[in-house]
């Protein structure tokens, strides 16, 4: 009778254990929510999306009073609201040091998770570096490597700086493949608000 009673039991929580895998959501269930809530944020925020040809055609730039956003092909979608400083050479280059300003909000959780907008004495710091065939940026520090724990530079928040000077204010929707590691792991897209893009000299 014991053996009977620990089979039935056994079998009840494999079944349990089963129909608690069935409930999470398939990698590709995700990307549709992730899509899904780009969509939705698109719309309630009263986005008109261009696309690059047309962001070329403009001189690369936005219109900000029509709230254009350009849809790159990396998947981001990015507003300049100002390209920054007169000076067509103040470019970011490889090695420098960039501080940024900047609000996170969760387009899937809508709130903001994180910001330095207020921080008078924290900025968030990192080193931007060029290769022959990628580019990539490492924090040096601020919010984003305590909260995140991690190191790396989002790749969309690097996206703008092919378009845009020192001092640059910029928008963005960063989908979660071009996001920070927590954003990659549970598929999640961010809007951002970087107000300031100034490289340190």
């Amino acid at each position: 009778m014991k053996k009977l009673t620990l089979f039935f039991l056994s079998l009840l929580a494999f079944g349990l254990g089963f129909q608690a895998c069935d409930d999470g959501k398939t990698y590709a269930e995700m990307l549709d929510e992730e899509k899904d809530g780009i969509n939705d944020f698109i719309k309630k925020e009263g986005i008109k999306v261009i696309s690059q040809s047309e962001f070329y055609a403009q001189d690369s730039t936005t219109n900000v009073e029509e709230n254009e956003y350009v849809q790159l092909a990396s998947g981001v979608y990015m507003q300049i609201v100002d390209k920054g400083s007169e000076n067509a050479a103040d470019t970011v280059k490889n090695n420098d040091e960039v501080l940024v300003r900047f609000m996170e909000y969760s387009i899937l959780d809508k709130d903001t998770t994180l910001s330095n907008l207020n921080a008078v004495e924290t900025v968030d710091a990192f080193r931007y570096a060029v290769t022959s065939s990628s580019i990539a940026g490492t924090f040096l520090q601020g919010y984003m490597m305590t909260y995140y724990s991690s190191p790396t530079v989002p790749a969309g928040w690097l996206v703008p700086l092919t378009y845009v000077r020192d001092m640059a204010h910029v928008k963005l929707i960063v989908p979660s493949k071009m996001g920070h590691q927590t954003a990659m792991q549970y598929v999640y897209p961010y809007f951002y608000d970087i107000r300031k893009y100034q490289i340190w000299k």
